[in-house]
């Protein structure tokens, strides 16, 4: 098995919101996507203005991918599609991720669906990243400095 992590392109788009909407923990539709403002447009726009995405592909294919909020420190989105779960996709996507982040900013931040059943709250925790507070609704905030 060959895995590869790359930076995305705008011809990257289709295949971001493939994987997203795969998901089946904290899933959303496209439509969904494009009520939170999360559409093709301001995503190619995003990959346009900075490396922000990457791409874990697993022997040629899109499997994963993480994005990041380079001006304000934060990780925006990291997922993985069901088939591809367990590989340590998302470990490496967070380890470029939080390099690119960290050449920026002291402090990162992310925030997620907090209730328990959320593997992803596991999984930030277990990188290192702290439980900082709740934020709307059932979404907290993590924090992870550089020291950590």
């Amino acid at each position: 098995m060959h895995m590869l992590i790359r930076v995305a392109t705008e011809d990257d788009v289709d295949t971001l919101f493939a994987i997203r909407t795969s998901v089946q923990q904290n899933h959303l539709s496209r439509e969904q996507l494009a009520g939170l403002g999360i559409t093709p447009q301001v995503l190619a726009e995003g990959i346009r203005e900075a490396p922000c995405v990457w791409i874990a592909e697993v022997d040629g294919q899109p499997a994963a991918f993480s994005m990041a909020d380079l001006a304000q420190g934060e990780v925006f989105a990291m997922f993985v599609r069901p088939a591809y779960e367990g590989l340590g996709l998302g470990r490496q996507l967070m380890a470029v991720t939080e390099a690119a982040l960290f050449e920026r900013h002291e402090t990162l931040f992310l925030i997620t669906d907090g209730r328990e059943e959320i593997r992803a709250n596991g999984f930030y925790r277990r990188l290192g990243w702290a439980l900082e507070d709740r934020v709307d609704g059932d979404d907290v905030r993590y924090r992870k400095s550089r020291a950590s």
